[in-house]
C-alpha cells in the first residue's frame, strides 16, 4: 500500500480474496471489497500498520467467524479462542489461528468477546488470564433494556481486573463480510478508558468503519438498544399517514357508499377495495405532501414574530421538522399508490357493465357522448397529476443516502425545497382540475358534506399564499436579516472614519 492522498490497494489472486476488485478512494472512507471464500489467506500488503497487531476472538458463532474473516483480510493476525477447536477450524479463515480459549487469550491484548450474556460466567475460569485485557463486548439483546444493566457493564462487573469497551454491535455478520455501506458504516464505541476506546477504534478504521465516541461505559445501554429500534424515526409519521387514510376513507365512504344505500337503496359496497381507496389515496398523498412544507412556513412565521433566529422552536415543531422526509416519502408511495389504482380501473367487471350500461343508453337516446369540457378537464387533470407523480419520484429518490451524498448542499436544498414547493403547487392545480365545477354542484353535497377534494385543498392552499407573503421584498429582506443573524434591539457599534481614512477612537455611532 502506498499512501499518496489516495490508497491503492494490489490484492494476490488467493482464496480468500478471489471476489475483490481494485479500489482507489480517499483513505477515511477507504472500504474493503466482499469477502469470498470463507477459507482463505490474507495478503500482508493490505494493511501495513495492522500486520503487526494480534487481535484474539472468543466464540465459534456467526459473528465471530465474519469478525475473523475480515480482520484477517485487513492484514490482522487473529487467534480465536474455542472450546473445540478441532471441531470449529474449519469454519475459519486458514490465516486465523484456532485454539483453546486459555492460549488465544495469552497471544493477545485485545479481545473481541462474541459470546451471549448468558454464557458470560463460562470465562470466569479464565479471569487470571484475562487480567489486564481489553475486551470488546459485542452481544446484543432480545428486546429493549431486556436487563437493569447493560451487557459491558455485566461483564466488567464480572471481570474487574479487565478494560471492557462496547463497540462492533451495530455491525452484522453480513455488513462485516460484505464491507461498510452508506447506512451501516458508524461503529458506536463506548469505554471509561481513553486509550483502550483509542485502540478499538484504530481496529474499527481499519476494517473500513467510521468509529463513534459515546463516552463512558454507561452508555453501553444506549447503544445496545440501537440493533433493537424499529424505525424509530417513522412512527408518527406512519401513525399520521394511517390516522389520515383512516379518516378520508370513512369521510369518503359515508359519501359514496353509505349515502347511495341509505336514500337510493342502491348496493354500493362494491366501491370498498378500489374505487373508495382510491379516492381516499391522493387525499392523503395530497395532505402528507403539504405538511412537510407547512413546519418550514411555521418556523418562519416563528422568526419573524421573535425577530430572532437563537429563540428555540417548540419541542412540537422541531420533531416536526425533523421527521419532514419520512413524512415526504409516505407521499410520494401513497401517490404511487393512487397512479396504480387509476390504472386498474378499468380493468374493474363493475366498470365494464357500467361502461356497457351507458354505452347502450346513449344509442337508445341517440345523443353524442363527446364532452368538450369534460374531456378538456380530463386531460388537463392527467398532465398535471403526471407531472406531480415525476416530481414526488425526483423528490423521494434525491432523499435516499446514496443520492444525496453526491449533492452539494445547494443542489439538494433546490431539489427538496423549490421543486418540492412546485410539486405542491401542480398538485393544487391537479385537485382543482379534478374539481372543475364540481364544487358548486349542490348534488354533489351528500348529506350536506363536501366534496372530499374542498377539504384537502384547505392547508396546501394556505402554505401556497403563505410563501407568497413571506417572497414580498419587504418580509423577504427582513427573514433574510433574521437568518444572517440580526435581533430586534441588538445595536452593532462601529467607529466613523475620518476623511484620512483611519478610524477615530472617541467618536462611534450604532446602528440597528
Amino acid at each position: 500500500m502506498e499512501n499518496t492522498g489516495t490508497v491503492e490497494c494490489h490484492f494476490r489472486l488467493q482464496p480468500c480474496l478471489n471476489l475483490f476488485q481494485l479500489n482507489r478512494m480517499p483513505v477515511g472512507d477507504m472500504v474493503k471489497p466482499l469477502l469470498g471464500h470463507q477459507n482463505g489467506g490474507s495478503d500482508p500488503n493490505i494493511a501495513p500498520g495492522a500486520s503487526n497487531k494480534t487481535i484474539g476472538i472468543l466464540g465459534s458463532g456467526d459473528f465471530a467467524r465474519s469478525l475473523s474473516m475480515r480482520l484477517v483480510c485487513s492484514g490482522f493476525k487473529v487467534v480465536v479462542g474455542s472450546r473445540n477447536p478441532k471441531r470449529n477450524a474449519s469454519l475459519f479463515p486458514s490465516a486465523a489461528e484456532v485454539t483453546f480459549q486459555a492460549d488465544a487469550i495469552k497471544k493477545t491484548d485485545i479481545i473481541f468477546v462474541a459470546v451471549f450474556r448468558e454464557h458470560y460466567t463460562t470465562l470466569c475460569d479464565l479471569s487470571d488470564e484475562l487480567s489486564g485485557k481489553i475486551l470488546v463486548d459485542v452481544s446484543n439483546n432480545a428486546e429493549v433494556n431486556h436487563h437493569k444493566e447493560s451487557n459491558a457493564e455485566y461483564l466488567a462487573s464480572l471481570f474487574p481486573a479487565c478494560t471492557v469497551v462496547k463497540g462492533f454491535n451495530v455491525i452484522s455478520a453480513w455488513t462485516l463480510q460484505s464491507g461498510p455501506r452508506d447506512g451501516n458504516k458508524q461503529v458506536f464505541i463506548c469505554c471509561d478508558n481513553q486509550e483502550a476506546k483509542r485502540a478499538v477504534g484504530e481496529i474499527a478504521h481499519t476494517l473500513g468503519f467510521t468509529p463513534v465516541d459515546m463516552g463512558a461505559l454507561v452508555s453501553a445501554r444506549e447503544i445496545e438498544n440501537i440493533p433493537l429500534r424499529l424505525l424509530p424515526a417513522w412512527k408518527i409519521p406512519v401513525f399520521l399517514a394511517v390516522g389520515l387514510f383512516l379518516c378520508f376513507y370513512t369521510y369518503n365512504f359515508i359519501r359514496q357508499v353509505l349515502h347511495p344505500y341509505i336514500l337510493d337503496k342502491k348496493n354500493k359496497f362494491y366501491k370498498m377495495p378500489v374505487e373508495v381507496v382510491n379516492t381516499t389515496l391522493p387525499c392523503v398523498a395530497y395532505v402528507m405532501l403539504s405538511l412537510v412544507y407547512l413546519p418550514g412556513v411555521l418556523a418562519a412565521a416563528f422568526q419573524l414574530y421573535h425577530c430572532t433566529k437563537y429563540k428555540r422552536f417548540p419541542d412540537w415543531l422541531d420533531q416536526w421538522l425533523q421527521h419532514r422526509k419520512q413524512i415526504g416519502l409516505l407521499s410520494f408511495f401513497c401517490a404511487a399508490l393512487h397512479a396504480v389504482y387509476s390504472l386498474c380501473l378499468p380493468m374493474r367487471r363493475s366498470h365494464r357493465y357500467l361502461l356497457l350500461s351507458e354505452a347502450v343508453k346513449q344509442v337508445e337516446r341517440k345523443t353524442d357522448a363527446w364532452v368538450e369540457e369534460e374531456v378538456w378537464r380530463m386531460e388537463v387533470y392527467i398532465s398535471f397529476g403526471i407531472m406531480a407523480l415525476g416530481l414526488l419520484s425526483l423528490l423521494a429518490i434525491t432523499s435516499l443516502p446514496s443520492i444525496s451524498n453526491s449533492l452539494n448542499w445547494r443542489e439538494f436544498s433546490f431539489i427538496q425545497s423549490n421543486l418540492g414547493f412546485v410539486a405542491l403547487v401542480i398538485s393544487t392545480l391537479h385537485t382543482l382540475t379534478y374539481g372543475w365545477g364540481r364544487a358548486f354542484d349542490e348534488s354533489q353535497y351528500k348529506f350536506y358534506l363536501p366534496p372530499t377534494f374542498t377539504l384537502t385543498l384547505l392547508v396546501p392552499c394556505a402554505i401556497i399564499l403563505a410563501k407568497l407573503f413571506f417572497h414580498l421584498p419587504c418580509m423577504n429582506e427582513r427573514l433574510r436579516r433574521i437568518r444572517n443573524g440580526w435581533e430586534r434591539g441588538r445595536y452593532v457599534k462601529f467607529t466613523l472614519p475620518r476623511a484620512s481614512g483611519e478610524f477615530s477612537s472617541g467618536e462611534s455611532s450604532s446602528i440597528v
